[in-house]
């Protein structure tokens, strides 16, 4: 699979809320997919859970999951649970920097963009990841 993008991503769960891969793997199944849709999620802590392997495609973007590695951070709305809101801690913007910053030295013609950068009507991944990681 050829990597064109490192598309970054948000669970859409309130703030604070601690969700794993394994919530997230289900909430996918549920919805009929074969397998949790990122293939890397951060936790609260700043844990990097594997999600689906990277040589297999995605499902977090639709027309682009067969040229994308999805990178989902926990998080991304309000504690009212609707307002879009940059609920990253400090751990998980470490290590969403780090995972990043591994996965741009492995795909180096690989670009970092934010979820809503394919899709205008969503704001996840509720920050600009276009701005933040342009240095790597």
């Amino acid at each position: 699979m050829t990597v064109k993008y490192l598309i970054v991503h948000c669970t859409a769960t309130s703030a604070g809320r601690d969700f794993h891969a394994a919530d997230v793997r289900r909430w996918h199944k549920s919805q009929g997919w074969s397998d949790i849709g990122y293939h890397y999620l951060v936790d609260l802590d700043g844990t990097i859970e594997a999600g689906r392997p990277e040589t297999q495609i995605g499902a977090h973007c639709a027309g682009i999951n067969h040229i994308s590695l999805g990178i989902c951070y926990v998080g991304g709305l309000a504690t009212d649970g609707r307002t879009p809101t940059d609920t990253r801690t400090i751990q998980q913007k470490a290590a969403l920097r780090a995972l990043l910053a591994r996965l741009k030295k492995k795909y180096p013609q690989a670009r970092i963009v934010g979820h809503h950068h394919f899709n205008k009507g969503k704001a996840c991944p509720c920050f600009d990841a276009d701005h933040e990681y342009a240095d790597l």
